[in-house]
């Protein structure tokens, strides 16, 4: 029997070890032939060492998570001990997505992350679903990077509606372009974690990588490029059906969007919902939902999102009854 032990230094224990050291107790869980045991800051494992290893790597990723988003919860933990019944160490094969600046590893912290990453790689269009916070941008936006680094593709194309979020883009100074650079900010700021700034701003200025308006895709062929269109909730079905209909040779597509948000006229359907109800039988069309569990923000978030599916779902349920008397009154 081989002993290994691990000091924690400069880590929020209660967070990393979770409520009752629930976070270790589960990493021990899933390597019975092993014993964990945690006291103060040191995490003493004794078992064989093929197995310490492995439990080894998992409190490492286990620790870069902290490092990163302050907090870890035992879903975290599950994820990464266990994606969708795949064994850990081919779960967390090649998950690295693309290393950023400053040392940041951009890779998936989640199940569903994983599956969008996936898809992505076994088809040419995913649409990637969920609200606020999942994720679902900066991986994608992660992808396009690393098809353009990988010269998979020639240029990155991203872009968005020009549809108000509850404000007036017409208060705001400057030309179009000017008014959404705000609302594109998340992009940029993805784009800044990945890619160094003098050749960010060469890309820019050689639109090696595009930031435009969904308006300006129209009469396009999109070829030798990785789109992705953020906000996909706020498309009209003429402009989504333009947007899919730009894709060209050699194209990735990715289409994110949070259903649950959306800021078109109270009688415009979304585009988004209707592409996904018209294009649900055609093959090669990923399609990759997100949910609370996947946010990486502040703890709250998640409650909160919890909170929203939550009066979403009984109003729905409310409105499907009101609608079902009427029609047997």
């Amino acid at each position: 029997m081989v002993e290994k032990v691990i000091t924690l230094e400069n880590v929020p224990l209660a967070e990393f070890l979770g409520e009752a050291n629930e976070n270790i107790r589960q990493i021990a869980a899933a390597f019975p032939q092993s014993k964990i045991i945690s006291r103060g800051n040191e995490i003493r494992i004794q078992g064989g060492a093929p197995e310490i290893l492995r439990i080894n790597d998992v409190l490492n990723l286990l620790l870069e998570h902290v490092d990163r988003f302050g907090h870890i919860t035992p879903e975290n933990v599950k994820d990464y001990l266990d994606v969708e019944g795949v064994p850990f160490e081919e779960a967390n094969r090649d998950q690295v997505i693309v290393f950023g600046n400053k040392g940041i590893v951009i890779k998936p912290k989640s199940a569903n992350q994983r599956k969008l990453v996936e898809s992505a790689m076994q088809n040419d269009l995913v649409f990637a679903l969920g609200p606020a916070g999942t994720g679902k941008t900066y991986i994608a936006v992660a992808l396009a990077v690393r098809a353009l680094k990988n010269r998979e593709v020639k240029r990155i194309i991203i872009t968005r509606p020009a549809v108000e979020a509850g404000e007036n883009l017409g208060f705001l100074p400057g030309d179009l372009q000017e008014k959404l650079d705000p609302y594109l900010r998340p992009i940029y700021d993805a784009l800044q974690d990945m890619v160094p700034p003098e050749k960010l701003k060469y890309y820019q200025e050689t639109r090696v990588i595009e930031i435009a308006p969904l308006a300006y895709m129209r009469g396009r062929t999109l070829h030798d490029a990785f789109v992705l269109l953020d906000e996909a909730q706020n498309t009209t079905n003429e402009q989504i059906k333009m947007f899919l209909t730009r894709m060209g040779p050699n194209s990735k597509v990715i289409i994110t969007g949070d259903q649950t948000q959306v800021d078109l006229p109270v009688r415009q359907k979304s585009g988004l919902s209707e592409a996904l109800k018209i294009l649900k039988d055609v093959k090669g069309i990923g399609v990759v939902n997100l949910s609370g569990k996947d946010v990486i923000r502040h703890r709250l978030v998640k409650s909160i999102i919890e909170a929203y599916e939550k009066d979403h779902y009984y109003k729905e349920q409310e409105r499907n009854e009101s609608q079902s008397r009427k029609n047997n009154p």
